[in-house]
């Protein structure tokens, strides 16, 4: 059994999440603060030992890993030679942009979503075009009629999905991913499915893969996944792209190789191997353990936070708080969270303009910093009452 409780420390190890002041608590970027797999760090010592590090090709390994972990896991089979590496999702999807897009094209995204999306639209000169998702009921949607518009217009050449969705951790259905394709297929457009999330589920919940949908719809999807946001190896800059279309497939090699993303370090690829052959077990048992951190958020938050709505979801270890009805400016909570208590959130804003009212909660820690962090936001929320009420 896997010790997820372990408290385990950060500090002076360069990690983007723990740059932060003593006494402060970060549970903003998503990175886990658990050790990875062990049969991960053995591959990497194993590789170590060895002592050289020069450059690295991609064995059929990689490609056969990843094709038995998702026809295993998510009953999906993927023939191998649609599989290429590339340095990370974020990456490849850049790439992707740059490849089958012009400058000023639009490239629709569902807004409340990733944030890193954004960037890798505008910084590549082309425009956001934002079918934003409705929030009702505690729960989020597709308006099919809006996003068809946009689909629709003539300069509008590509779209990026997120399933599992950033930040608000649904699980798209098969209807729902089938909809989506026949639409943007209707109207030449390709997809770019970000499924970093997928094999973090709750425990009894699977998700669709884009690739098990029609054959029709898959022809025209790229799928970006990896085993870093799951296995909390991120910067081991591993990741996959899948592509079954030919013709796609050839341009989308052809841009990550242009692009200098297309080849691993010394750690990358055996990593991946191992995760995808070796981790099932520690997996299961770190979703077992979100899941129960999910479930103590869900109950603080019932019973001690009725002005936030802790957003339904099936899957990530993140948490969407609404908290619109303290405030319709959680980019002024969080900040005034983080002075008075040391608790540093995400703000919804970055995510979207429909987002400004929500707050993104990272809970992949051990238990007793999860109940700190909901012992924090209980006294800053309190604080913020009586200081704007």
């Amino acid at each position: 059994m896997e010790n997820f409780d372990q408290l385990t420390n950060r500090f002076q190890t360069n990690s983007y999440k723990w740059e932060v002041s003593e006494g402060e608590l970060p549970m903003w970027v998503a990175d886990m603060d658990f050790q990875t797999a062990p049969a991960i760090i053995e591959a990497i010592k194993k590789r170590t030992d060895h002592r050289i590090f020069g450059y690295n090709s991609i064995p059929s390994e990689f490609n056969q890993s990843i094709a038995s972990w998702w026809s295993r896991r998510h009953g999906v089979n993927l023939k191998e030679d649609w599989i290429m590496f590339c340095t990370g999702v974020v990456p490849a999807i850049s790439s992707i942009v740059r490849k089958l897009t012009k400058v000023g094209d639009n490239v629709v995204i569902l807004s409340p979503v990733y944030n890193i999306f954004y960037n890798s639209i505008v910084n590549n000169h082309r425009t956001v075009l934002s079918s934003d998702l409705v929030y009702e009921t505690g729960e989020y949607g597709i308006d099919f009629a809006d996003l068809e518009a946009k689909l629709a217009d003539e300069n509008t050449s590509l779209m990026i999905f997120c399933n599992p969705h950033n930040p608000i951790g649904k699980i798209w259905n098969a209807a729902t991913l089938e909809k989506v394709g026949q639409l943007c297929l209707e109207h030449g457009v390709v997809i770019i499915s970000d499924e970093i999330h997928c094999d973090l589920t709750f425990p009894g919940e699977s998700y669709t893969p884009f690739y098990a949908v029609s054959e029709e719809v898959v022809n025209n999807v790229i799928m970006c996944c990896a085993p870093t946001k799951a296995f909390n190896i991120a910067g081991l800059q591993t990741a996959a792209i899948v592509v079954k279309n030919e013709k796609l497939r050839k341009l989308v090699n052809r841009g990550i190789n242009t692009d200098e993303v297309a080849e691993p370090n010394s750690f990358a690829v055996q990593a991946a191997i191992a995760a995808f052959t070796e981790g099932e077990a520690w997996l299961e048992e770190l979703n077992q353990y979100l899941y129960l951190n999910r479930q103590y958020i869900e109950g603080f938050i019932a019973e001690y936070l009725p002005e936030i709505t802790l957003v339904t979801s099936k899957a990530t270890y993140l948490a969407w708080l609404n908290c619109s009805l303290l405030t319709e400016d959680a980019e002024t909570l969080c900040q005034f969270i983080r002075e008075k208590t040391g608790l540093y959130l995400t703000a919804g804003a970055i995510f979207g303009e429909n987002a400004r009212g929500f707050i993104r909660l990272n809970y992949a820690t051990n238990f007793s910093r999860v109940e700190d962090g909901m012992l924090r936001l209980l006294s800053g929320v309190q604080q913020f009452k009586k200081e704007f009420a």
